[in-house]
């Protein structure tokens, strides 16, 4: 499945940002390690025509080996819930089809991206190596350009959505933080590129 995956061709670096299809991607863990932790939802939805295609959207819950322990006060899954839910390998092939042909999208993608790949490798013995937006990574990239100092909790996502003057969303919901983190991209492309051609290169 990971092969058939990376057969799809995807969007020339050179392409608007609005003729490209993203896939945006978020998580949830029983980690912050994922050599220790496991990966307990997965939520995504599309972005095509450079508007989000709400239809798409889709939560998992991702079936524990083991129980979620203290982790559930943050993300308020519950052992009980998990029970239901797809087997790692299950959803691993239900992530890889949606995202054939598209660019991925995650706010701290380097987090995400550990617990998958984790899973790729054990599924199909190799990473997802997979052309990746961060939008955590865009808002660095501001402050460093404007040479601004960066304060604890400046690049969450909530805060980077606040910049932006987007709405208040409750966290550590893997659809709802994909849905925020879809608009967020948005805000940053518009605001980036306005009504001219702007390159996906720019956004990697």
């Amino acid at each position: 499945m990971l092969q058939k995956t990376w057969d799809c061709e995807a969007p020339g670096l050179g392409c608007d940002w609005r003729d490209v299809p993203f896939l945006v991607c978020d998580a949830e863990m029983s980690s912050l390690d994922a050599n220790s932790g496991e990966l307990l939802s997965l939520g995504w939805v599309f972005i095509e025509n450079g508007a989000i295609a709400l239809e798409s959207a889709r939560h998992y819950l991702v079936k524990a080996s083991q129980s979620v322990g203290q982790s559930a006060a943050i993300h308020q899954l519950r052992d009980c819930e998990l029970e239901e839910g797809r087997s790692a390998a299950e959803l691993l092939e239900l992530f890889l089809s949606a995202a054939a042909g598209r660019v991925l999208v995650f706010h701290n993608a380097v987090l995400d991206t550990a617990f998958l790949d984790r899973l790729t490798c054990r599924e199909y013995g190799a990473p997802l190596l997979m052309p990746t937006v961060d939008t955590m990574m865009m808002e660095e990239a501001i402050f460093r350009r404007h040479e601004k100092v960066i304060q604890t909790g400046d690049l969450r996502l909530h805060a980077c959505r606040e910049r932006y003057n987007l709405p208040s969303y409750p966290g550590h919901n893997a659809l709802i933080d994909a849905l925020a983190t879809a608009e967020l991209l948005l805000a940053q492309a518009k605001c980036r590129s306005g009504d001219n051609n702007f390159p996906l290169r720019h956004f990697l």
